[in-house]
């Protein structure tokens, strides 16, 4: 049956009938919370009052969160907000209301990489994640995904210079065509080889609660860094009301001697998988551990599948610094969507409790 609409407010109920996902996330999250640390995206003083306002920290804020959740370019952002009533909506614009441009989106997340504020960002969110009862439960789960970005075209000898973190000859010159080539090089990305097959770009390393998949820490690093070098910065530290911390699941690939040792010193139980040797095999005993824990060790897997499934694997950006900003919006944006998985479940779980009472 065709539906007609007499009003726009019409057309939105549908939208919202229809299921819009953007329903939820405005709904369950208080997005003036991160007002007062975006405000400082402004703080710097302007030559003159003369020209057009600034465009609201927090729209803009928005927007970068549609971009990670879609997946789109600037370019492709701009065209969306323009022709998508949904998104029109989540960012609280009418047909009425300027839209920002690509350049302005782009420059405002330079801001947040210049000011280092995304991992501030995602902090804030976690006061709300608390303040809604979801604090981390049960084991953190350590573990970490390539994030990729576009192939350099350099020779063999400009990737040996740069990975002994120089610039290769030529490329420091101040004519047009070397800083053209610089500023589409990435000098950050690095090369890895993981079970056969090459990566090249960076790590997203997290700390995943058991008990929620939230992610309750990350590092961004270039991809040849190994796992186990980020690892103590993940862990979290926190005691419980009973005076314990919460166990650590990983694959074998941070177990050492070593790291035992400092678990151990620091109260907190290792569920980190044992691997074997050439001439010191893993007992039947020792496999049937890993097999148990890697039962919830495995569930940080589905927090890359939901990342992947929102393009987040592969950035597009140049250098280290922004893509901290990329990976570190995907994450917070995961947590985002993830809250509203949380909160819906529980809703659906609390009514059919009452529900059975009822009965």
């Amino acid at each position: 049956m065709k539906q007609k609409f007499s009003t726009i407010e019409d057309r939105s109920a549908a939208l919202t009938e229809a299921g819009d996902s953007l329903v939820g996330l405005n709904a369950h999250i208080n997005w003036e919370s991160f007002r007062p640390q975006l405000e400082r995206v402004h703080d710097k003083k302007r030559k003159s009052k003369a020209g057009a306002k600034p465009f609201d920290v927090v729209l803009m804020f928005k927007i970068l969160i549609l971009q990670q959740l879609h997946n789109l370019s600037d370019d492709k952002i701009e065209y969306q907000i323009l022709d998508r009533l949904s998104f029109m909506r989540f960012l609280g614009l009418d047909f009425k209301q300027g839209v920002p441009d690509s350049k302005t989106i782009w420059l405002f997340r330079e801001r947040l990489k210049n000011l280092n504020l995304t991992e501030i960002l995602f902090a804030e969110f976690h006061t709300q994640l608390a303040s809604l009862g979801y604090v981390a439960r049960e084991g953190q789960m350590i573990d970490a995904t390539f994030v990729e970005v576009p192939k350099q075209r350099n020779t063999r000898e400009e990737n040996k210079q740069i990975k002994a973190g120089e610039l290769p000859e030529g490329w420091d010159k101040d004519e047009k065509k070397a800083i053209a080539k610089r500023r589409q090089k990435d000098i950050d990305a690095r090369w890895t080889k993981k079970n056969s097959q090459s990566y090249y770009g960076y790590k997203n390393h997290v700390n995943g609660d058991q008990k929620h998949k939230l992610i309750q820490s990350y590092a961004v690093t270039e991809a040849s860094v190994h796992d186990s070098q980020v690892f103590d910065e993940l862990l979290d530290q926190t005691v419980d009301e009973n005076g314990e911390k919460r166990p650590v699941y990983a694959d074998s690939a941070y177990r050492s001697k070593e790291q035992e040792a400092k678990l151990s010193a620091n109260n907190m139980e290792s569920q980190i998988c044992e691997k074997g040797a050439k001439n010191n095999p893993l007992t039947e005993e020792q496999k049937q551990s890993n097999r148990t824990k890697s039962k919830v060790r495995a569930r940080v897997e589905h927090i890359f599948g939901a990342q992947a499934a929102m393009g987040g694997h592969f950035v597009r950006t140049l250098g280290l610094a922004r893509a901290k900003v990329k990976i570190g919006m995907m994450n917070l944006v995961y947590n985002m969507v993830r809250l509203v998985q949380l909160i819906t479940l529980d809703q659906k779980q609390n009514h059919g409790e009452v529900a059975s009472i009822a009965a």
